[in-house]
Order: structure tokens, then C-alpha cells, then sequence
């Protein structure tokens, strides 16, 4: 069971350009067609691993590692997503720092950024909206979402308002709301 818990994080880990949020689909994909955790596991998963500090693959891989093996498992699958990072970063330093101003390598970053958001506006649907398919919620409860949402959105960008106020605020419109 380690070594699969290793196998499969570190095959995830080799996937996760773009953070943590864009690789959270292939985890559901692979841990649920292993048997491992079923679709409403896996979305109190990763709620808990957002609210946690840190990456939310990483936060995932070790609930599901240590929901599958213990301590133990959650070590592996830890080290499965988060060493083909580690290996990466040492290697490509070495070169960056070299070639940091060659046009290709500009290219390259800039051609990754759409990509990167597809993939995060993909994971953030099939996330959102998984639930609400197989659990159909009340109305309100998803205008609320929304309405708070979109509240978050005008407060960053119009007023500026600082991150912390705002997450502080959406939790409190939050309780309030439901």
C-alpha cells in the first residue's frame, strides 16, 4: 500500500505544473478509481486541505495517505507529490540561472500561463459544480455562494481592500448566509 500511495502521488506530483488546485481532479480521478475515496470523502478532502496551510495536492495526499495507511502512508504519499517538484526545481535552477533571458525560455513561461488558468477555471468547476450534480442544493445556497463571490471579487479589485479583510469578511457573510 506504500509503495502505491508513493507510485501514484508521484506520478501526480510529475502532473502538478500550475499549483496545487489545478491537479485536484487527477487526484479524484486516480484515488477514486483505486476505491480509495469516494466522491464526497474526497470533497471534505480537500475542503479541509484548502483551509490548511500549504499547497492543497500536498494537504490531499497526505489526508488520503494517512486515511489509507496511517502515518506512514501519509509520509509516502507526501514525499510521492512533493520530491518530482523538489528534483525538478534543482535541476532546472542550475540552467535558469543561465538562461533566464534567452527568448524561448520568456516564450515558453508566457505560452504556460493560459494553460495554467484553464487548468485551475477547470479544476474550480468540476470541483464546484461536482457536488451540486450529484446533491442538487437549494437555490439560495448557490446564490449565496455566488453573491459572496462575487462580493470577494469587487472588494479585490475595486476597493482594493486588503486579502486577509476579505477572507475575514466572506467568512463572516458566510455564517451569516447559511
Amino acid at each position: 500500500m506504500l509503495w502505491e500511495l508513493f507510485a501514484l502521488f508521484f506520478k501526480v506530483g510529475c502532473m502538478a505544473f500550475g499549483g496545487g488546485y489545478a491537479v485536484m481532479s487527477l487526484i479524484q480521478r486516480e484515488t477514486s478509481d483505486r476505491g480509495w475515496i469516494d466522491a464526497e470523502s474526497f470533497r471534505e478532502i480537500g475542503s479541509l486541505a484548502g483551509m490548511a496551510p500549504g499547497s492543497i495536492a500536498t494537504n490531499s495526499a497526505t489526508l488520503i495517505g494517512y486515511a489509507q495507511a496511517g502515518a506512514a502512508g501519509a509520509i509516502a504519499a507526501t514525499v510521492g507529490i512533493v520530491l518530482p517538484s523538489l528534483l525538478l526545481v534543482a535541476v532546472l535552477t542550475a540552467f535558469f540561472v543561465r538562461l533566464h533571458d534567452r527568448f524561448g525560455v520568456k516564450a515558453a513561461f508566457y505560452g504556460l500561463r493560459p494553460v495554467v488558468v484553464a487548468l485551475i477555471v477547470y479544476a474550480g468547476i468540476h470541483f464546484g459544480l461536482g457536488g451540486l450534480l450529484s446533491n442538487p442544493q437549494p437555490a439560495w445556497t448557490m446564490a449565496g455562494t455566488l453573491l459572496i463571490c462575487g462580493g470577494c471579487l469587487v472588494a479585490l479589485v475595486k476597493t482594493k481592500l486588503h486579502p486577509l479583510a476579505v477572507i475575514l469578511l466572506s467568512a463572516a457573510a458566510g455564517i451569516i448566509w447559511f
